[in-house]
């Protein structure tokens, strides 16, 4: 399985934040990783210099094999936090597609 980390130009996308967006990500999916292809991330900050909350934004794409590509986003107040929400939403996507797989 492939992993890519994108981020804009208001996140520093250095090689220790696409480790931890590799592990959270990973981690969440667990067993399901070996039904993907690819995961790609994308990390945006929505309001740039000026902060707020919930302003950074996390899509996360999973490619599983022999299926269409499957997008969550989710938004939070930072960057870890975005990316913890985004793998949860990823997951139960995948587990709901999945699922609806195997009662076929």
């Amino acid at each position: 399985m492939q992993f890519q980390l994108n981020t804009d130009a208001n996140i520093q996308g250095d090689a220790r934040l696409a480790e931890v967006a590799e592990n959270s990500v990973v981690s969440a999916l667990g067993h399901l990783t070996r039904r993907l292809t690819r995961i790609e991330v994308h990390l945006v900050d929505v309001n740039g210099a000026k902060g707020g909350a919930a302003d950074i934004r996390c899509t996360i794409e999973a490619r599983p094999e022999g299926m269409n590509p499957q997008t969550v986003t989710h938004n939070d107040a930072n960057v870890e936090a975005a990316l913890r929400g985004g793998a949860k939403k990823i997951r139960k996507l995948l587990d709901n597609e999945f699922g609806k797989l195997g009662r076929r």
